[in-house]
């Protein structure tokens, strides 16, 4: 078996973000968009820093117009997916860029895009859930209207709630109600936090949003008595190692902590974030934690079953996926 045949359950998978350039310049000359400002000289996706990814980012979005667009996008990335041997994917969503927080133009969105995903499920034989986010530098009040969004399509489809954006933007207390609102529609929660803020916005995450999963979480390693706690409640960390590595979270894969951290019983699942911004696939990630940590079929099957353990899915699916895994 091949690092790119071994099944994978990626739960970190930004739909916008895992957009091929090509997608993205196809949609856009269809439509008359100039995107030219979001490639650089190779084609690829052109950003030197942070703050520039989530600019870049959010102007490819813009070639994405219609209810139609999405349900390409979805088939596009799931075929991307598929390929690197993903068998069961958690997708983030955002209604301020499906429909613009439009309840009904949220609504056909999502049809579109759970069509999409249904298609591909027949075709390819994998599975995606929807995870809706809001954008923190987007801010409270705006957050609030995603997580209603949300809430009014909470279902076996859209199975959880979450955050990302620029973590420096607030404080996690100040998104406290929108999570509530998820919570309260039967969502699981999820958020990013210890990206780029350190050990502490882990902890002010988990106190105050009450989530189960942490997106990223690296920056927990600092901090001996967050590790303790998160082990002792069962926190699942989304790591996503080459985005850390691209995006210089971390200064390359040897320095990058997900082996201190599962070494010392935190729960990591191994995902791509945005996967064609940072030139990485669930194979090459995986084949990089080989490479560089000399993990094994014992660590990743680990991984993969920890992932599905910690997937928002009803308890059929997460039993077919397993079954898949085995």
């Amino acid at each position: 078996m091949t690092f790119q045949s071994i099944p994978k359950v990626e739960l970190h998978l930004h739909l916008e973000g895992a957009a091929d350039p090509d997608f993205v310049r196809q949609i856009a000359t269809e439509k008359k968009i100039d995107v030219s400002g979001v490639f650089d000289e190779t084609g690829s996706y052109k950003y030197k820093d942070f703050a520039e990814f989530l600019s870049v980012y959010e102007g490819a979005t813009k070639a994405l117009k219609t209810p139609e667009d999405y349900a390409r996008l979805t088939r596009s990335v799931l075929e991307n997916c598929a390929e690197n041997g993903v068998i069961y994917a958690e997708a983030f969503l955002s209604p301020d860029f499906m429909g613009q927080c439009d309840m009904v133009a949220w609504r056909e969105y999502l049809a579109a895009t759970i069509e999409a995903a249904g298609a591909a499920e027949r075709d390819l034989g994998i599975t995606m859930r929807g995870i809706v986010t809001c954008v923190r530098h987007f801010g409270p009040d705006q957050a609030r209207i995603s997580a209603k969004c949300a809430a009014e399509v909470a279902g076996d489809w859209v199975v959880g709630f979450g955050m990302g954006g620029a973590e420096n933007a607030h404080s996690a207390v100040d998104f406290a109600y929108a999570f509530d609102i998820a919570r309260e529609a039967g969502l699981r929660l999820t958020s990013h936090a210890g990206e780029w803020c350190g050990a502490t916005e882990v902890a002010d995450t988990l106190r105050d949003l009450r989530v189960e999963r942490i997106g990223h979480g690296v920056q927990s390693i600092d901090d001996p008595k967050l590790i303790e706690q998160i082990v002792e409640q069962g926190i699942v960390l989304e790591v996503c190692p080459g985005s850390n590595v691209a995006l210089g979270v971390v200064p390359n894969w040897a320095s990058h902590p997900i082996e201190r951290l599962r070494a010392a019983g935190v729960k990591v699942t191994v995902s791509t974030d945005d996967p064609p911004f940072f030139h990485t696939t669930m194979t090459h990630e995986f084949e990089m934690l080989n490479r560089t940590f000399d993990w094994g079929d014992a660590e990743f099957s680990q991984v993969n079953h920890t992932a599905i353990d910690a997937a928002f899915c009803d308890a059929d699916t997460r039993a077919n996926i397993k079954a898949r895994l085995d």
